[in-house]
């Protein structure tokens, strides 16, 4: 079943992993296997670019641009509006191979896929809703207004947790804003990307638009140095953690380039006293153990009020252990396994740390002995000031504190280095609308009564500090997208100056 899958989405044996207007038979950076972390089996070998795979892929990625910004946005709009249908058609093959290269279970990695299709549906709105504005001018006769033009090629880098939905925000927008694209895919999830770019390729070739989107994989970071080091990208959209996206920041600003940073998240819910515990059972569930802990904004830390800690706590630790973990693609699983070997490694020195530093595990917290990389999810109860609650550990581990007074949970809350997601869970007003003010949450993502992960594409989606400040998807996130253009235009026969200065032509 799994092998036909693959072969519906053109996966062969060992595939080329650079697209750049047309497929690269032989890229020449050496060859690799995507293997299927549930079972630890190899999927299929994926060759990768070399330096001069990927300056062709960035030329192709030229050559597209000159001829893309051209076309009227409403007609761009309808080549992504084709491009939703067309993934509409895989929906079910790309969300199982979502599945079998990251462990996502079935509903999450057929999720992913919708949120590409929303995307698209977004995106040929948007096509039509580019608005410029008109200002008011202080001088007599003068018309004043600014206007978005295109960008340019933009780069994108997206991580595995993620391995379609994160590029297709990033490219449904830019595209309808008139920009190419050149992908770089996390090298765990080189298939899903190969598989897309074979969707993408079927539509815009009924278009003779073969360089718009554009592929190089690597099975290391390499790629994603070339393009953050690289003037001919003006834009480098990168997913990723804080460790990578300082990297990239810092490269892109060298050359005074722009970066899209969407990092690390070490995302916490407050559990306040008149909160619907079963509603606040159910979300903190998903958010802390869905896709393993692996997303950005899984649930990390949950501040409960020390009124409702024993009985909260002992419920969740229920719902922990009745959670069952096993192969993804299997009905009724809640959990996957870990992407791979490091990722349970990482897991399990952390918890350590946590034991050392006096965190008490509730649940959870081993290695499952079989194929694959599976875990338990974890519940560990932390006292005040234990330094592993301040780490990011990419896995399924919940640290659990209790909290007197809004004002002190709200300091606690925003301690965290990253500011991504938060919630809050409450049925007092001022509560929430306190967790919300400019003295509430310091996070890019602020939720009332229900979790920290399941962001929908219409919101702007990234975070604060080292989260890396960028925004994608909805909103007016396609502005990163363009360069903006301020205009004057006068309509009159004199030349009167702003501010009031005047300025003659000396008398000949």
């Amino acid at each position: 079943m799994f092998r036909d899958v693959l072969q519906r989405l053109g996966i062969q044996e060992v595939n080329s992993g650079v697209y750049a207007g047309n497929w690269v038979k032989q890229p020449s950076g050496g060859e690799f296997e995507s293997f299927n972390p549930a079972t630890g089996k190899p999927l299929a070998r994926v060759l990768t670019a070399s330096r001069a795979d990927y300056d062709q892929a960035v030329e192709s990625c030229q050559r597209g641009f000159e001829t893309w910004r051209t076309l009227p946005p409403p007609q761009r709009g309808e080549i992504i509006r084709q491009l939703g249908l067309a993934i509409r058609q895989k929906k079910k093959d790309l969300g199982m191979l979502v599945t079998l290269e990251v462990g996502k279970v079935l509903s999450e990695g057929e999720g992913e896929v919708q949120e590409m299709i929303d995307i698209c549906d977004f995106a040929t709105g948007l096509s039509r809703q580019l608005y410029g504005r008109t200002i008011a001018s202080e001088r007599p006769l003068h018309r004043m207004f600014e206007q978005w033009h295109p960008l340019g090629p933009v780069g994108v880098v997206t991580a595995f947790n993620f391995p379609v939905a994160v590029w297709a925000w990033n490219a449904a927008i830019a595209a309808v804003c008139g920009d190419s694209l050149l992908w770089k895919p996390s090298p765990q999830a080189p298939l899903t990307a190969i598989a897309t770019q074979h969707i993408v390729n079927q539509v815009m070739a009924d278009h003779s638009m073969p360089g718009i989107f554009n592929l190089c994989i690597s099975h290391d970071a390499s790629v994603g140095r070339w393009l953050a080091q690289d003037r001919r990208m003006p834009l480098v959209s990168a997913t990723g953690s804080c460790e990578m996206g300082r990297d990239v920041g810092q490269k892109v600003a060298a050359r005074l380039g722009r970066s899209l940073l969407e990092l690390g998240g070490n995302n916490g819910v407050i559990l306040a006293p008149t909160a619907n515990l079963d509603l606040a059972l159910r979300a903190i569930l998903f958010a802390a153990a869905g896709t393993a802990g692996q997303r950005c904004t899984t649930l990390r830390r949950l501040f409960i009020h020390e009124s409702l800690a024993d009985t909260f706590i002992q419920q969740l630790v229920q719902a922990y252990q009745s959670s069952q973990v096993g192969d993804p693609w299997e009905d009724g699983v809640l959990m996957g396994p870990l992407i791979h070997e490091t990722a349970v490694q990482e897991m399990l020195q952390a918890l350590e740390l946590a034991r050392e530093q006096g965190g008490e595990v509730l649940c959870g917290g081993t290695r499952l002995e079989r194929a694959g990389y599976f875990v338990t999810p974890t519940i560990v109860r932390a006292p005040g000031g234990m330094p592993i609650v301040q780490t990011e550990t990419f896995a399924p581990i919940l640290y659990v504190m209790t909290y007197q007074s809004l004002d002190q949970v709200i300091r606690e809350h925003n301690s965290a280095d990253q500011g991504l997601s938060s919630a809050i869970f409450t049925n007092d007003l001022l509560e929430a609308e306190r967790f919300l003010s400019a003295t509430g949450s310091d996070c890019g993502i602020a939720n009332v009564n229900i979790g920290t992960s399941g962001a929908e594409i219409g919101g702007a989606f990234g975070g604060e500090k080292e989260t890396g400040g960028g925004r994608e998807a909805g909103s007016d996130a396609w502005k990163a997208y363009m360069r903006r253009q301020t205009c004057t235009v006068n309509g009159g026969g004199e030349l009167p100056l702003a501010q009031g200065v005047e300025f003659s032509l000396p008398q000949i």
